[in-house]
């Protein structure tokens, strides 16, 4: 039976990233895509123009319904946004005995708008990072949350350190934007790294990679993998998925989640 898998997550209304890419990356990778949805983006390809927050009761309405009636295989988080909007999914997903939670810790958009509240960040860090079995910060989130300037993969090893101690079990720090070995990402699991060496591909075509490649581990580890390999095979999706990029719009074009199909 195919596993299903939940996004929690904001809509961009362009498609490239959010809710929109979770599910297409869901399916591309071979799993069901349900989503509960946190905000709603005026997006494109250039940027955030206007964003609304829904109700919490909508969004506990929204979990509700479906963990009253589907098995979830694995959850990922990506924008929440609001302090209350972190609280409500806290709260909603520590009453579930899920095995997986991927949390995509989404704080800015690609063209620089502001995608999580200051205020949230303390919240994300006391009641849903401790949560999770993998979280998947990029270079800024990490910086963020480990409150290190990271510039080599030296530095990303001492933030990964520092994020662990907010409880999660593993934690991927994305390199698409290390100055060092780009394309890199690091895995930490409290005890050992792990690199995931990859090619760096001189695009325009990156929005929505981290929606994309966060949805993808998820997949892999609904359909059985470990968490090393879901990130393995995961990062070799994206990195098609990215070098098969739609060049569409006049900013950062999406990838093309399902590149396998062009004939």
């Amino acid at each position: 039976m195919k596993k299903a898998v939940l996004t929690i997550a904001g809509s961009d209304s362009s498609g490239g990233a959010g809710i929109q890419a979770d599910l297409k990356a869901l399916s591309a990778n071979g799993v069901f895509g349900m989503s509960v949805l946190t905000s709603i983006t005026a997006q494109n390809t250039c940027g955030v123009s206007a964003v609304f927050h829904l109700p919490s009761s909508i969004i506990e309405a929204q979990l509700d319904a479906i963990f009253s009636d589907i098995p979830v295989a694995v959850v990922k988080t990506g924008m929440l946004a609001t302090s209350d909007i972190v609280t409500t999914v806290s709260q909603r997903l520590a009453r579930q005995n899920l095995e997986h939670l991927v949390v995509d810790p989404v704080m800015v958009a690609k063209g620089g708008h502001p995608l999580l509240e200051q205020d949230a960040i303390a919240i994300l860090k006391t009641e849903l990072i401790p949560q999770a079995s993998l979280l998947t910060p990029n270079i800024y989130e990490a910086e963020m949350l480990s409150g290190m300037s990271i510039q080599t993969l030296a530095d990303a090893r001492r933030a990964a350190k520092a994020i662990y101690q907010l409880g999660c079990k593993h934690v991927l720090i994305k390199g698409g934007h290390l100055q060092e070995q780009p394309g890199t990402d690091l895995l930490y699991d409290g005890r050992f790294f792990r690199m995931y060496k990859g090619e760096f591909i001189q695009t325009a075509t990156t929005h929505g990679t981290g929606c994309t490649f966060a949805s993808a581990i998820a997949a892999h580890l609904a359909r059985g993998r470990t968490i090393p390999d879901a990130i393995d095979t995961a990062k070799q999706y994206t990195t098609e998925a990215i070098r098969h990029g739609l060049a569409l719009g006049k900013g950062h074009g999406p990838t093309d989640h399902f590149y396998f199909l062009q004939s």
